[in-house]
C-alpha cells in the first residue's frame, strides 16, 4: 500500500451549490445545493482522502473581494455541511486580482502547489468540478477528473468510492514472489497463475462467483512442494480483501451455502475484525490434479487471519473435485454478500461502533 495521501479538490459553485444564471449567488433566496451534493460528499467522508475546497470566486456572489452580504452564504454552506458530517480539510479561494491569467486561477495550479509537493498520489486523486476548466485542472495536476452535470452526485460518489476498494499488494520472501491486484466492485481484469493448476481453477471461482476483479502472479518454490505457494497466496489475498475494505461504513459485513451436484458446501463469513476460523471438510484423496487437498484448509486459515475476518468452512459430498469447487464457490458467493455496500450509509455495521 502507498504512504501517499490522497485528495479530493471539489470546486463550489456549480459543483456543491446551484449557480444562478447570473452568476451571482449575493442573496440567501439565491442559496440552494445542487441535488444530491450533501449526501454525494457524506459518501466520501472517511474513505481516506483529504477533502479539498477550490473555487475561482473569491467570495460566493462576487469574483472579487467578498462584502459580508456574501460570506455569510458560504459559512451557511459550510455549517450545512458540516452538520451532516462533511468538514473540508482545507479551503482554497482565489483572492488575486485582475483574475484573468493568474496562475492561481483554475485550471491553473497555482493554489494547488503543497499537494504538488510529492506527499500527494495525484494519480489517485480527484478533481469534482463543473466546468472545463475543473476538468483542464485535473489534467494539469495529472488527477482523474468528475464533472457534475454528465454525472449526477450518485454517480460521482459510487465512482470514488469503488476506486477506494482497489488495492495492489505485493509479497516477495526467499520462498514466492507474489503480486496481487483485488478489485471488490470487479472492474478491473482478472487473471491467476500460481504453477498449481488446478489451484488455480479454484481461484478463478472466486472473481467468477464473488463479483469481484482478481489477477494473481505466484511463483513460489513449487520444487520444494506446494506449501509456501498456497500459504503465501492465502496471506496476500486476505491482505488485499483487508485493505480494500477501508473503514467498512456501509458494509453489509456477513455473508452462504451452496449445492454442487451431490455436494454441498456452507461458507459463513464475518468481516468484524476479529480472526477464527473452522473447517469441517474431509477429503478422501491427498491430491486432486496437481494440488494436495491438506493445503486447502490451512489456504483458507491463512487468509482468514490476514483478512482478521471470522470464516467457518462445512462441505459434505462423495466426489473430491465437486467438494473443493463447492467450497471455493461458497466462499466467493459469502465474499459477494459480505462486501456488498450501501454508498450512501455512513454507519458501521456493529453495535460496538467500531470495527
Amino acid at each position: 500500500m502507498s504512504n501517499l495521501k490522497k485528495a479530493l479538490f471539489i470546486d463550489r459553485d456549480g459543483t456543491i451549490l446551484v449557480e444562478p444564471a447570473d452568476e451571482q449567488i449575493d442573496s440567501l433566496d439565491k442559496f440552494a445545493f445542487v441535488p444530491g451534493a450533501i449526501s454525494g460528499l457524506k459518501a466520501l467522508t472517511g474513505l481516506g482522502y483529504e477533502l479539498v475546497l477550490v473555487s475561482n470566486q473569491d467570495g460566493l456572489g462576487t469574483p472579487f473581494f467578498p462584502t459580508e452580504t456574501f460570506w455569510p452564504c458560504q459559512t451557511l454552506m459550510l455549517n450545512t455541511l458540516a452538520g451532516e458530517g462533511i468538514v473540508f480539510d482545507n479551503i482554497l479561494i482565489d483572492k488575486t486580482f485582475p483574475h484573468d491569467n493568474a496562475p492561481t486561477r483554475k485550471p491553473g495550479t497555482g493554489m494547488l502547489t503543497a499537494y504538488m509537493d510529492g506527499s500527494y498520489d495525484l494519480a489517485a486523486s480527484y478533481v469534482i468540478g463543473d466546468r472545463e476548466s475543473d476538468m483542464q485542472l485535473a489534467a494539469n495536476l495529472g488527477a482523474k477528473a468528475l464533472q457534475v452535470g454528465p454525472m449526477s452526485w450518485a454517480q460521482i460518489a459510487e465512482a470514488v468510492r469503488s476506486s477506494a476498494r482497489q488495492v495492489t499488494v505485493t509479497r516477495k520472501t526467499r520462498e514466492t514472489d507474489i503480486s496481487l491486484t483485488l478489485d471488490l466492485d470487479g472492474k478491473g481484469p482478472s487473471g491467476i497463475s500460481t504453477g498449481l493448476h488446478f489451484f488455480d481453477h479454484m481461484l478463478e471461482q472466486i472473481p467468477h462467483h464473488g463479483g469481484v476483479s482478481l489477477a494473481l502472479d505466484c511463483k513460489g518454490d513449487l520444487e520444494v512442494d506446494e506449501h509456501h505457494t498456497m500459504e503465501d497466496a492465502g496471506i496476500v489475498l486476505g491482505e488485499a480483501i483487508g485493505q480494500a475494505l477501508g473503514d467498512k461504513r456501509g458494509l453489509e459485513r456477513y455473508g452462504f451455502a451452496l449445492p454442487m451436484d451431490e455436494c454441498k458446501a456452507l461458507v459463513l463469513i464475518d468481516f468484524g475484525g476479529r480472526s477464527d476460523f473452522v473447517w469441517k471438510v474431509d477429503f478422501t484423496r491427498e491430491f486432486i490434479g496437481d494440488t494436495p487437498t491438506e493445503m486447502f484448509p490451512h489456504f483458507f486459515k491463512s487468509l482468514c487471519s490476514a483478512a482478521r475476518c471470522n470464516l467457518r468452512i462445512e462441505a459434505e459430498g462423495e466426489n473430491n473435485h465437486h467438494l473443493a469447487e463447492s467450497v471455493f464457490k461458497a466462499f466467493a458467493r459469502a465474499l459477494r454478500q459480505a462486501v456488498r455496500r450501501n454508498v450512501f450509509d455512513g454507519s458501521l455495521p456493529s453495535s460496538k461502533g467500531t470495527l
